[in-house]
């Protein structure tokens, strides 16, 4: 089967298995890592620990966008 052809059929799929097919697609070229969630649970209560402890101080999202958008019109 070419590539087109193969592309061709995805395309003529009803929209929620071109959903399916698309999100098996993208999982191969990114597999998920076996304990992940565990990993991001841990940085997030490291980060808070920080926070509750003072060693970091918070910034405000609105600062945060607002320098982003200072960086990018310049």
């Amino acid at each position: 089967m070419r590539l087109q052809d193969l592309i061709d059929e995805a395309s003529a799929l009803p929209v929620d298995e071109r959903a399916l097919v698309l999100e098996s697609l993208l999982k191969s070229l990114n597999p998920i890592e076996a304990g992940i969630d565990e990993k991001w649970a841990d940085v997030a209560q490291s980060r808070l620990e920080e926070l509750e402890s003072g060693k970091v101080n918070p910034v405000p999202g609105d600062d945060v966008f607002r320098k982003i958008r200072s960086r990018m019109n310049k």
